[in-house]
């Protein structure tokens, strides 16, 4: 019988926390308190989340025979139908709870599951895994948005909030930002069980380091100049994001720079394993560029329950 721990790993349980974030950070383009369709949408995302983790385990089984014998399917704690009714199960309740938030949310929440499932039963071993696995990601920070843009908080208060269009538009540069790191990292993980050359951890180094910079830079501004960078912060909300920026970047760089001097099997999955957890740091900092620092502040404080998570369970 499978336990609880199996289901865990199975689902990555530990990096399920890099989820939330996502909505979060959507939301804080609004110009609009986190509500309870930002949480429907995060609900929606976990899901989604674990869908793919679920999907992705049942279709890399034989594989995972060869490489990863200990994995909760080929080691038969798990069976493969129990695998895929989850996925399926969760992906419809995903998309419940992005229409129990609005309609947008809905068609948002549908375009992500596509997207995990083409990713997992299809591109995944294709040239176009990377940049699928980056739009769902950045779908993930677009749902967010859109759920909360059309929350009846906006309708009340149309002199700070923005329409569900504009929401869209404020959201691709931070939805760019996520897209990218989950490109930088997934292109890393596709060599982690054999390990391979230092030109994808040290790519991966050079993109966390233009993301931080990115971060750093007030929404609507030139965040990428070199001047924007080097002044110092002058208010609250320009040292928090000094200090998420930074915080992001000693998460994600000393694993990529292990990797990069030495490519193994062992430092490419902590390379891996740093990247996923970078995401909170990151969604934070780009929460801050927004003005939500108390959004900011309640996700770095995911950040030792992650870790310790990860020190019991896998996030790759």
């Amino acid at each position: 019988m499978s336990t609880a721990r199996d289901w865990a790993e199975l689902l990555r349980a530990s990096a399920l926390l890099t989820v939330p974030g996502d909505a979060l950070a959507g939301a804080a383009v609004t110009g609009l308190r986190p509500g309870a369709r930002t949480a429907l949408a995060a609900g929606a995302s976990l899901c989604l989340y674990e869908a793919g983790m679920a999907l992705n385990d049942w279709a890399d089984r034989e594989e995972d025979a060869v490489e990863r014998p200990h994995r909760p399917i080929p080691s038969g704690r798990i069976a493969p139908a129990q695998a895929l009714t989850a996925a399926a199960g969760l992906t419809a309740a995903g998309i419940g709870l992005a229409l129990a938030a609005c309609r947008p949310a809905a068609l948002c929440a549908t375009a992500l599951a596509g997207t995990v499932w083409a990713y997992d039963l299809r591109l995944k071993h294709t040239p176009a895994g990377p940049a699928t696995m980056a739009a769902a990601r950045a779908l993930d920070l677009l749902l967010g948005a859109v759920a909360t843009a059309g929350s009846r908080a906006a309708e009340r208060s149309p002199a700070t909030a923005v329409g569900t269009g504009r929401a869209v538009r404020r959201s691709l540069l931070p939805a760019a930002a996520l897209g990218a790191h989950t490109y930088a990292v997934t292109t890393v993980s596709r060599t982690e069980t054999q390990g391979g050359s230092p030109a994808r951890p040290l790519a991966a180094l050079a993109t966390a380091v233009v993301l931080a910079a990115l971060a750093r830079g007030r929404q609507g501004s030139g965040p990428l100049s070199a001047e924007r960078w080097t002044e110092p912060p002058r208010s609250p909300r320009e040292f928090a994001q000094t200090a998420l920026a930074g915080a992001y970047v000693a998460t994600a760089a000393k694993p990529f720079w292990h990797a990069t001097l030495n490519p193994s099997p062992p430092l490419t999955q902590r390379a891996v394993g740093g990247g996923i957890r970078a995401l909170i740091p990151l969604q934070a900092a780009l929460a801050a560029r927004s003005g939500a620092l108390a959004s900011a502040g309640l996700l770095m404080g995911l950040v030792p329950v992650a870790r310790r998570l990860a020190r019991k369970v896998s996030p790759t």
